[in-house]
């Protein structure tokens, strides 16, 4: 099988409004028990390998296998970190050990009247077979923000 050597790039922007605090919501992201609580796909993943580092520089590594398939790894660098303010982080993916993207991500969080305004704007790079998977990675961070939502409430 001949893979087609291109890539493509996928950009979106996501918006939800929390009815907690900036604070709160902050620390469901910056306390390893906290994210460990919500981030990943819950029960459709055997966990393999984790790690959480919350700090410029730091690494967060998240891998799994889905229940009768792929195995999934997530490494992130956070590159940028202005409390209860952004996160902004390098990562990449792999799929089946296939290095399938690289993505810059940043996290704002925004204190308003009934709790916060949270931003997760992303723009990737998808590789090789992987080029049209960017409707996908929105699909699952909005999955991972319906998650945040569950955990908060």
């Amino acid at each position: 099988m001949t893979i087609e050597r291109r890539i493509a790039r996928a950009d979106f922007t996501l918006t939800r409004d929390y009815p907690a605090p900036v604070e709160r919501v902050w620390t469901a992201f910056a306390d390893e028990e906290e994210k460990l609580s919500w981030w990943g796909a819950g029960d459709a993943i055997e966990h393999r390998d984790w790690a959480f580092d919350f700090r410029v520089g730091g690494r967060d590594v998240a891998e799994g296998k889905f229940h009768d398939g792929p195995v999934s790894r997530y490494v992130a660098t956070y590159t940028n970190i202005v409390e209860h303010v952004r996160i902004v982080t390098t990562y990449d993916m792999w799929l089946d050990g296939v290095h399938m993207s690289t993505s810059v991500a940043s996290l704002e969080f925004e204190p308003i009247e009934d709790g916060t305004r949270f931003t997760h704007t992303e723009h990737g790079v998808f590789f090789d077979q992987f080029w049209a998977d960017g409707p996908n990675r929105e699909v699952g961070s909005r999955g991972l923000l319906e998650a945040l939502g569950r955990y908060l409430s």
